[in-house]
């Protein structure tokens, strides 16, 4: 048989045989289609000289492969499926199960099309492991064995490289060669790395550019220029791109940004800011005692800026000593013996400062190192005077005569004017006088008799005063006993959280003592009796003469308890030892997260809670203060009276007028306007008095000023208001709504004034026959007046 590189594109594979030799030729091109084949028996032994024949296979399986994240209309197409058992009668139809069957892939059961139905993602599953067979229609029975086989799904570069572990932060000493590694990008791109060039990654530097270069195959970024110092620019961000498809064009590209810290150095020597010092010291300043403090100035940091000093040269070696600082880097110059002025009054000091760290590879730039002169001058200090003994012990009979010679004190001026001695009794130490001391010689004699059943023990102060200034120079204590409890040695404002923990120590207490015992004090501090069994709190002594206050249980609340009181008792170490009891308040406060007190107590939980009382006392007192101005306005404004004069504004329209205007029936539309009765822009001049009696008075004005007809109907108006300011300014003038009847027959008519009350008094003859032609509303008057004897009528 032939061997085909062609692409199936649909067509059938007859044999096994032909499917091996496309595979040989072929591999890794898409195989869109299977072909089934009839089941046969095994073959039969070969005759002698033939070749034996290979039997065909039910069914040919290879897999099945179709592109990621189609966006077509239509199913896409997979392959076809094909047994040699159908003859295309429509006996046979396919069926397909397995991963995404009926979901995702779908198969024409005529023709054992494969489409697929939804968009696929590789990076979501690379292949889906499907079964097929086929069946007979009619009886639905496997006419092929069920077989497997797989679809892969084909990618394409659609997903963009990137970095996981970004962004990058990367450490590189200062003054590194070119070409040190810093750090190593790492993109990773989630498409096919066996498929194509959809994920392999090239690196570039986008920022960065002088200073560092990245490989673009590994990813490694490395330093590109030499001699970066850390002291002129610490810190670099580089922007580092990853590009796929071999960072041609049309590639995605991700980046990442790497912060490179560029570590220190000792690159740069000790100096100090001068090459001289001058320093003043007292000489009375105690061993062991700071002078002066001097520093070398160091641009690194960390250990490359750790300092060593020492005493090179001069005259104070042995007297001073200097220390580096382990803080500060400062060299600290301390007094070794004490200095007298009149002795030497000046020391000379050649100090040297340099690195305890130093890098061997910038050794050649000169020495790690630098030195300054200090100058030590002594000043001279008015010293007291020194007793021979600090402390003197003297035993005296009680039964010794006024006047007997106890003892001697001795006391010395260091200073070089030697100015002679004084020597007197501290009184508050001898309050009864029971001794005296001579001044000039120190001799100290019995004043009174003395008793020792009733004072075994004297202890006084003997004061020594140089006699040039009459200054106190010493206070020597001649004799001490333990006559004093410990106490507390502070007033101690002592709290514990809501929020504290069981074993929390609250509170660091010492005690002092007026005694002063040669081996010093040792205190001892216990609760008392009564206390050691609470259940709140509880006392370690710290054997330091401090003592700690722990909590025994957590969940303090103040509205169940706002203090507690803690009993502490303090013993010394005197002979016979001294005690005392001295209370520990505590208060239980609310704390933040800090356990720094925000409120504490009663007061403050009620402040907490709400206000506290002066504040609510204040808010009250507000409120009433509020009330009260209210009830004040609204009395006064019920007792204001209502004014007498009514406003220009009230409105008017609700009096009530009568006219007697007969009009002309429904045909006159011009003989009254009510438009006019409601018009209000009329001023009025007069305010209404609202203080006359209720009257009802009827007003008649038999005659009005003469008007002149408008279209408008103004004369009515006009009327009408001057009707009411005449009833506006009437004292008479009821207060209320009020009937006014007006008889008011207008003027300027044609026919003029048909009332009586005009008629004239003559008796001359009138004509009125032109009544006549005034149409049938004027009948009956041209009927009345229209013969000469009819005026006489109206003139009777």
């Amino acid at each position: 048989m032939s061997r085909s590189c062609s692409v199936w594109g649909g067509l059938s594979i007859v044999t096994l045989l032909t499917l091996v030799q496309w595979e040989s030729c072929c591999w890794g091109m898409t195989l869109n289609s299977v072909q089934l084949h009839p089941a046969s028996s095994r073959p039969a032994r070969a005759e002698a000289g033939t070749v034996p024949l290979r039997h065909k296979r039910n069914w040919v399986w290879n897999q099945f492969f179709v592109l990621e994240e189609y966006t077509g209309d239509d199913p896409l197409y997979v392959g076809k499926l094909h047994s040699d058992v159908d003859k295309g009668e429509g006996r046979i139809k396919y069926v397909l199960t397995g991963e995404g069957a009926t979901t995702i892939f779908t198969i024409d059961e005529n023709t054992g099309d494969i489409h697929a139905t939804k968009r696929l993602d590789r990076e979501e599953q690379a292949y889906y492991t499907l079964r097929a067979q086929a069946r007979d229609r009619a009886t639905n029975l496997p006419v092929e064995p069920e077989s497997e086989f797989v679809i892969k799904v084909q990618d394409i570069n659609d997903n963009e490289p990137k970095f996981p572990d970004g962004p990058y932060q990367a450490h590189v000493p200062e003054m590194s060669p070119v070409g040190t590694s810093v750090v190593e990008v790492k993109a990773t791109d989630a498409d096919d790395p066996t498929y194509g060039n959809s994920a392999r990654v090239v690196y570039s530097i986008l920022e960065g550019q002088p200073y560092f270069s990245v490989e673009p195959k590994t990813g490694i970024v490395r330093t590109a220029l030499p001699n970066m110092d850390r002291e002129a620019r610490d810190q670099y961000l580089l922007v580092i791109q990853a590009k796929d498809m071999g960072g041609q064009m049309g590639g995605l590209s991700g980046t990442t940004t790497v912060t490179v810290t560029l570590t220190d150095v000792n690159d740069n020597p000790p100096r100090f800011s001068r090459k001289s010092y001058q320093f003043a010291v007292p000489e009375s300043l105690p061993v062991a005692s700071v002078v002066a403090k001097i520093k070398a100035l160091d641009s690194d940091v960390g250990a490359n800026a750790e300092m060593e000093y020492r005493i090179i040269e001069g005259d104070g070696l042995g007297v001073f000593r200097v220390e580096p600082d382990a803080d500060t880097q400062e060299g600290v110059i301390s007094l070794q013996k004490n200095l007298d002025f009149e002795t030497k009054s000046s020391y000379t000091l050649k100090i040297e400062a340099s690195n305890k760290n130093i890098d061997p590879r910038f050794r050649a730039q000169g020495p790690f190192s630098d030195t300054a002169m200090v100058k030590l001058v002594v000043e001279n200090v008015d010293e007291p005077p020194v007793f021979s003994s600090p402390i003197s012990r003297m035993s005296v009979s009680e039964a010794a005569k006024v006047g007997t010679i106890i003892g001697t004190v001795s006391a010395l001026d260091p200073d070089s004017t030697n100015s002679p001695i004084r020597y007197s009794i501290d009184r508050n130490t001898d309050l009864e006088r029971f001794f005296n001391i001579e001044a000039a010689t120190g001799v100290i004699s019995t004043a009174k008799p003395l008793d020792r059943e009733v004072n075994a023990v004297h202890n006084i102060t003997i004061l020594a005063i140089e006699s040039r200034n009459e200054t106190l120079a010493r206070v020597s204590q001649l004799m001490d006993v333990n006559d004093n409890a410990p106490v507390f040695a502070i007033e101690y404002e002592t709290f514990v959280c809501e929020t504290a923990q069981p074993g929390q120590v609250i509170e660091t207490i010492s005690a002092v003592d007026k005694d002063e015992p040669p081996s010093g004090h040792r205190f001892f501090f216990s609760l008392t009796a009564e206390a050691a069994g609470n259940h709140n709190f509880t006392l370690r002594d710290n054997k330091d003469n401090t003592a700690s206050v722990l909590t025994k249980r957590g969940g303090f609340q103040r509205r169940e308890q706002a203090m507690y009181r803690l009993p502490v008792l303090i013993v010394d170490s005197g002979s016979p030892a001294l005690s005392s009891t001295n209370t520990l308040s505590i208060r239980v406060c609310d704390c933040d997260s800090d356990g720094t007190p925000q409120a504490c107590g009663t007061e403050a939980f009620l402040l907490s809670a709400g206000l506290s009382t002066g504040a609510l006392m204040a808010i009250l007192a507000c409120i009433l203060t509020l009330l009260v101005l209210v009830l004040l306005i609204v009395t006064v404004r019920r007792r204001k009276k209502e004014p007498l004069i009514l406003d220009e504004d009230r409105d008017v329209r609700e009096n009530i007028v009568r006219y007697d205007d007969e009009g002309g029936g429904e045909e006159d539309t011009e003989a009254f306007d009510m438009v006019a009765l409601r018009n209000l822009n009329v001023a009025r001049d007069s305010k209404a008095r609202r203080d006359v009696t209720p009257e009802v008075p009827t007003l008649y004005c038999s005659r009005p000023p003469p008007y002149k007809i408008t279209p408008d109907n103004g004369i009515f108006r006009d009327f009408i208001w001057d009707r009411l300011k005449d009833a506006d300014v009437d004292p008479s003038a009821p207060p209320y709504d009020s009937l006014q009847t007006y008889a008011f027959e207008g003027s300027g008519s044609v026919a003029e004034s048909l009332s009586s009350l005009e008629s004239l008094s003559t008796d001359s003859e009138q004509s009125y026959d032109y009544l006549s032609d005034w149409g049938p509303r004027f009948k009956k008057l041209a009927d009345l007046y229209g013969h000469n004897d009819s005026s006489n009528i109206f003139s009777s």
